[in-house]
């Protein structure tokens, strides 16, 4: 019976190893964690454009509050 079970474990692990690789496998994943990468890249640059454009209002108001 145990025989049995390796048998059954094994062949679940090639099919799940086949599917794993015909969705895309690691070069998928390499291509979305780029993607990642780029929206982090895009989102910390936009965000560093609102901080100086607050800071940049912020002074200005100080400026007309004197």
């Amino acid at each position: 019976m145990t025989v049995v079970n390796f048998i059954i474990a094994v062949i679940a692990l090639i099919v799940a190893v086949l599917a794993y690789q015909r969705v895309g496998g690691v070069n998928d994943l390499k291509e979305q964690v780029k993607a990642l990468q780029s929206l982090k890249e895009k989102g910390a640059d936009l965000m560093e454009k609102l901080e100086k454009k607050l800071r940049k209002d912020e002074s200005e108001e100080k400026q007309e509050d004197e």
